[in-house]
């Protein structure tokens, strides 16, 4: 097995400030393809007016967020629910009615509604506060991931836990595109009598929305194309990661280990390419990722990690934390478990979840 000593120079206090990768990605048809970026409701304030989130300086240039750090957290995160990567972490699951939901499906992980209603409440509570003391082990025994990808336990403690990973996918310099488009129905059901048609426009509205007439579509987004790069930038913040502790010094360094191990995992992961309808990326063969460790006093280190070797690392790392990583999934007396979402718990937390929340804060500053 790996030696879990292997990165320790990247957890002492003079080791690198993050590790920083950068992939260069393309349209599955080409570097000159079409694609859909994400779309964002519109601000309040109307400063934005929804659509693209496209960012225009005075020289012409511009930069297109394509996903966002949550979007890309959301797709690497669930990896850890799935072989090989399972039994590096707890395997936590909550049913609620017909539905299983794995912890690491939670928007918002260990701070989530549906953890803050089950059984689990008042251990991940107390594991919250255990980070607000000094200590991160309760809550990486139940649910790591929230310290690799950050969480804030917002409707309760307020502890807020940073993101020790970061990963965004941007295109630079893009052209924006629009598409039309027109339905036509089946028939023409007005002229055969079928329908009658109505001069009230709510009457003709619901026509439309039943697919009873023609609607055309004019101008609508119709993604854009990239004169520059399309690049995925990670960001794994080790100064960050070293903040963490522990009990003891020696489950402070065991803790840090395996943290980092998990970190690794994600960061060397190659997230799925299909984003959504109509964006397909995937890595330039011509221009191999790029890892670097970046110091404080702004060293760039290239090196070479691949996700083989950080698995490796991982699976000797969780050993050591006192985790399994080949035990046998969901077996009695492991770290595994399911709980039941608790319907009165998420009355009481709906009845009184403001004020509830004021007292929290409140009470823990």
């Amino acid at each position: 097995m790996t030696d879990v000593t292997r990165f320790d120079a990247w957890l002492r206090a003079d080791g690198p400030a993050a590790l920083v990768l950068r992939e260069y990605l393309m349209p599955v048809e080409g570097r000159d393809g079409v694609f859909f970026p994400a779309t964002f409701a519109a601000s309040e304030d109307g400063s934005f007016k929804g659509g693209y989130n496209i960012d225009e300086f005075g020289d012409g240039t511009n930069v297109c967020l394509v996903d966002s750090v949550g979007s890309q957290a959301n797709r690497i995160e669930p990896l850890f629910a799935e072989p090989p990567l399972r039994g590096l972490v707890p395997q936590v699951v909550i049913v609620a009615g017909e539905r299983r939901v794995n912890l690491l499906e939670a928007g918002h992980r260990a701070g989530d509604a549906i953890v803050r209603c089950s059984s689990l409440q008042q251990e991940l509570r107390d594991a919250f506060l255990s980070v607000r003391t000094g200590n991160a082990e309760p809550l990486a025994s139940v649910a790591p991931t929230s310290i690799v990808f950050g969480a804030w336990d917002s409707r309760d403690t307020q502890v807020k836990l940073p993101r020790l990973l970061a990963s965004t996918i941007r295109a630079f310099n893009v052209r924006r595109l629009t598409r039309s488009a027109q339905y036509v129905p089946a028939l023409d059901y007005v002229a055969e009598g079928l329908v009658e048609k109505s001069e009230d426009k709510k009457a003709e509205k619901a026509l439309a929305e039943r697919g009873f007439v023609h609607v055309p579509s004019s101008g609508a987004h119709g993604g854009v194309m990239a004169d520059g790069d399309i690049r995925r930038d990670a960001t794994l913040h080790l100064a960050a990661l070293r903040t963490l502790g522990a009990s003891s010094e020696e489950r402070r360094q065991a803790l840090q280990r395996y943290v980092l191990g998990l970190a690794l995992v994600a960061f060397t992961q190659q997230p799925g390419t299909y984003l959504r309808q109509g964006c397909n990326l995937v890595l330039d063969p011509d221009r191999p990722r790029e890892l670097t460790a970046v110091f404080g006093d702004g060293r760039r280190e290239t090196l070479s990690l691949t996700p083989e070797d950080a698995l490796e690392y991982a699976k000797a790392a969780a050993a050591a934390f006192g985790l399994n990583p080949d035990r046998e999934v969901g077996a009695a007396g492991g770290p595994d478990r399911e709980v039941p979402f608790d319907r009165e718990a998420a009355k009481t937390d709906v009845g009184g979840g403001a004020e509830g929340g004021r007292r929290g804060r409140r009470k823990n500053g």
